[in-house]
């Protein structure tokens, strides 16, 4: 059987309803179920686990980042599927189906993965240190005839402060160029776009159903062109956002104690990861902590137990056992409160943040930053200011686009535990039998190929 799953991200019990008529009609009609989300229930983990069948334990995506201990390094958003460890679902189908492909679509780790067909957001970096949006494809030669019959992917809808509808609708059209030309017997489709408000507003505000009408139109569209082609389609989603008021700043509680090195760059604070005591790796509600000095683990520990905010701390050894998770892993794991996020903020004073904080730069910031979503309302006229940018850019001048608020209580949405109520759990729509964890959608996409 030809199977499409349809990744869309943020989707929960909760937002279910009038505001998403297509989505529930499908969910009544196939059935619908939650579970328990990935630890941490981030993007790249979720997506891990799914598509091995493995707890990151074994794969070792152990959040969309963490500090590599051998390069001194923290890496962030990465994209070799080489990464993730272990057997795909797509190596498992096309050892035991006859003529199996597969289409891989905006889900993480996309590059180098062993499918047929990917695309994947890469933008194009000179040495002269511009960027150019672009996206990167498998087959290579795909992204000109895909770009030249769909126009080019709206890069700043997929992140920053113009993250939008536009992103999922072009992922949409992509996936349906992709099924009329090749016909994959398995198409992993990620839509992104409720990410967006529900971590920038919150749950709960007023603009929310809206943004779900958008996205329903968007999945409803394409639930009902795969199924036209007689594609099996299930709907799933790797975690629900949670509303949060609290911010924790670990790191700078770590730099009260004096366990945090920076340095000078220019006038401006960078982390120096290897030099430090311990830091923080900050993915939303989740939080590697690094004890780089043994000798202060103690006191580490019980400056999180004190910490405000933080509900629980995982040792990673005792809660994963051997193996690349561990590797990868902070020595500790801090979990917030459900009102709670951590960010990883470490200057004291904002006039000697980094060049990147005030900027979109989802790689070399140490942690992960929702902050990028907004425009800092304190630029008194901030199209002015990106205008100039965008000119300085084309004029192929260097330069910096500082529109993003260092403010951490903006943001209202929030997401990365494992224990959160059923209403904001991840579900699934469409898939036969009991799905009560993320690895298990592995065995349950491989069921469905084969039937």
């Amino acid at each position: 059987m030809r199977v499409a799953v349809i990744n869309v991200v943020g989707l929960s019990r909760s937002l279910l309803g009038a505001d998403m008529p297509g989505l529930t009609a499908f969910a009544e009609k196939h059935g619908l179920q939650s579970f328990k989300p990935a630890f941490p229930a981030v993007t790249c983990t979720a997506q891990s686990s799914m598509v091995t069948g493995t707890p990151p334990a074994a794969h070792g995506a152990v959040a969309n980042g963490w500090y590599d201990r051998e390069a001194a390094e923290v890496k962030f958003w990465k994209q070799s599927n080489h990464i993730v460890r272990g057997e795909k679902v797509w190596d498992r189908l096309r050892r035991e189906v006859p003529g199996f492909t597969c289409a891989k679509l905006f889900w993480w780790y996309n590059m180098y993965a062993n499918v047929d067909f990917s695309i994947t957001p890469r933008p194009l970096y000179p040495a002269d240190g511009r960027k150019f949006f672009d996206v990167h494809t498998q087959p290579m030669g795909m992204r000109e005839d895909l770009k030249a019959d769909l126009g080019p992917f709206p890069f700043p809808a997929f992140w920053g402060p113009a993250a939008g509808i536009a992103s999922s609708e072009w992922i949409a059209a992509s996936a349906k160029w992709v099924e009329e030309k090749h016909s994959p017997t398995l198409s992993l489709v990620y839509l992104p776009h409720l990410d967006y408000p529900l971590q920038k507003d919150g749950p709960d505000a007023a603009n929310i159903p809206d943004e779900c009408r958008k996205i329903d139109g968007v999945v409803t569209d394409l639930i009902r062109y795969y199924e036209s082609r007689n594609v099996r389609v299930v709907v799933l989603s790797e975690y629900g956002i949670s509303p949060v008021t609290r911010v924790i700043h670990l790191n700078r509680l770590f730099r009260k104690k004096g366990w945090i090195q920076v340095k000078d760059e220019l006038g401006r604070e960078t982390l120096d990861c290897g030099g430090c005591k311990a830091f923080a790796v900050a993915d939303h509600q989740m939080a590697h902590v690094y004890v780089n000095d043994p000798a202060i683990r103690g006191e580490v520990r019980a400056l999180l137990e004190a910490t405000p905010g933080i509900e629980e701390i995982r040792e990673t050894p005792q809660a994963w056992g051997e193996g690349a998770g561990t590797e990868r892993a902070g020595d500790f794991m801090a979990i917030a409160e459900p009102d709670a996020w951590f960010t990883y903020y470490y200057w004291e004073d904002d006039n000697l943040a980094p060049d990147y904080a005030r900027s979109i730069d989802i790689h070399r910031k140490p942690g992960y930053d929702p902050c990028e979503l907004f425009i800092d309302p304190a630029i008194a006229f901030p199209k002015l200011r990106i205008a100039k940018f965008l000119l300085k850019k084309k004029l192929g001048l260097r330069g910096l686009m500082e529109v993003i608020p260092l403010d951490a209580s903006l943001v209202k949405g929030s997401h990365g535990r494992d224990n959160v109520p059923e209403s904001e759990q991840p579900v699934v729509i469409g898939a036969p039998g009991d799905i009560t964890s993320p690895e298990e959608i592995a065995g349950m996409i491989e069921a469905l190929v084969k039937e």
